[in-house]
Formats: structure tokens, sequence, C-alpha cells
């Protein structure tokens, strides 16, 4: 990571606005630089960073011109990026998350395969989107108020029927929505990414990669409460325990009047948290 690519990253993301045009938040450049918080800072400055995204970008063009002319949309994408599939054993790698890695391995979480098909879409002028199903994500091809497909991306691009949709929803406990059919927001996507990345940080040594997950979702232009007292517990994590502790303090005051229990249980996390400098 490095203060340029955080800089780059928060510019990309607010381009929008809270509630502004999520077309004009650029999904791909996003995921770049979020990518570039998983190496070094040496290597994520200046001309490195550059590298970075004109590389991924680079990536994305050149899939994007083995797109067929002609033919059935989702078949002219499949062809192009039916390569690209994910595996359970997937969920367990970092780099399933991180956009060049998943360009250079054609493997990842649905997510990132799913952002690969509209990137590439969007370059090729195939209308396609990405489908937040409870549970799993997926691209829609076609008209979102028309006619259109369901495609799976980590199946290698096989179509998904509606009734499986729903099973897939069922499973977690969720009925399939209209709205689970739309167009999923860019920024949304980004932040389930991060919740992705958080997911996978949960042991010691992978705690640096928990904070600035966190640190990421606290910048995008509306982000979930809770985030900030997770934030503080990263900063537990890796040892920063004056700057958590007021963190959750801050936390605590916001939500005390209408949460009063969740106030408290921050402000005993804040006191353990500095009891450790003692």
């Amino acid at each position: 990571m490095s203060a340029a690519s955080r800089e780059r990253f928060a510019d990309v993301v607010r381009a929008g606005g809270a509630a502004g045009d999520p077309a004009d938040v650029r999904l791909d450049l996003a995921l770049l630089l979020l990518s570039a918080e998983a190496v070094p800072e040496e290597a994520a400055s200046g001309a490195g960073l550059d590298r970075i995204v004109a590389h991924g970008l680079a990536e994305l063009d050149v899939l994007a011109a083995h797109v067929p002319e002609e033919g059935r949309d989702d078949l002219r994408l499949r062809s192009a990026l039916g390569g690209f599939a994910g595996a359970p054993s997937d969920y367990a790698h970092l780099e399933s998350s991180l956009l060049p890695d998943v360009l250079r391995r054609r493997r990842g979480l649905p997510i990132l395969l799913s952002t690969v098909w509209t990137e590439v879409a969007r370059r090729a002028g195939v209308p396609a989107y990405g489908v937040g199903l409870p549970g799993h994500f997926v691209v829609g091809v076609g008209d979102p108020d028309g006619t259109r497909v369901l495609v799976d991306p980590f199946t290698g691009g096989r179509l998904l029927p509606y009734d499986r949709a729903r099973d897939i929803a069922a499973e977690t406990g969720r009925s399939l929505r209209p709205e689970h059919l739309r167009p999923h927001d860019p920024i949304d996507t980004i932040d389930r990414v991060l919740g992705n990345v958080r997911g996978w940080a949960t042991t010691p040594e992978r705690a640096r990669h928990r904070l600035w997950a966190a640190e990421l979702a606290l910048l995008l232009p509306r982000h979930d409460l809770g985030l900030r007292r997770e934030y503080g517990e990263a900063l537990i994590a890796v040892g920063r325990y004056v700057e958590a502790s007021g963190v959750l303090e801050d936390y605590a005051d916001t939500v005390a009047g209408p949460m009063p229990l969740e106030a408290e249980h921050a402000r005993r996390i804040a006191r353990q948290a500095r009891a450790r400098l003692n």
C-alpha cells in the first residue's frame, strides 16, 4: 500500500458521490488500486503503482479484443472468458480477491470473476452487469428491464436458470427478490470485495490485511456504522492500542443513544486495549 494508492482509490470510489451515478465509478480502477494494498509499499508507489494499473487495464483490453462481433451476447463473452472459473479452494487464498492475480491465474471468487466479465463486456459493447444474489455473485447479460439471462462466471460462464438462483438464495435463508436481480452498484461491489478480504483475514498472521481492508472500506462514500468498531478491533490486532482505544470510544459515543449495550461493549474493548499498554 502507499499514500498515493490510497488517494487514487478514494478519488475513484467517490466519483459518483454518496448518492451519485454508479456509472461514474470505475470498478476496474478501484479493484486494481485495492490490490496495491497487498504488495510492499515500494511496489505500490509511483511507477510501481502505475504499472499495476496499466497492466491490469491492458489485460482487460486484450480480453475484450477477443470477444467475437457476432452471435448471442452471453456466448460471445464466454468465447473470450470461458477459461476463467473458480473452485471452493479459491476461498482460502487472498489472490482470489485481487484483480491482477485473478487476471493472471484465471481463477478467483465469484465477485472478481463477475467483474472481469462486466469490465470486458463494457469494453466490447456488450450489455452486462453484476448481479449480487444472496450467497453468490453472477452476471446479467442483456437488458435488466427486459430480456436478459444470468451467467455464472464461477462455473466458466454457464447459464444460471432463475429457479437455480432461487435455490441459491434459499440456501442462505432468504427469498429471491426482484431487487436482487438489478445491476449491482459498484460501491456495493467494492464493499463486498473488502468484506471478503476481512472475512479471510481473521487469523493473527493476516491482521495487516484485515486492517487495510477496513481502512479502504472507510474511504467508501457509504459504509455500515459497525465498520468503525471492526476498524478499532483491527487496530488492536496489529498492536496499535492507543489508536484503537480512540476509535472505539468515538464509536461508542456515536451509538450510545440507540444502542447502549453495543456502546458499552465497545468501551470495554477500548479499556482492554489501553490495559495492554501497561
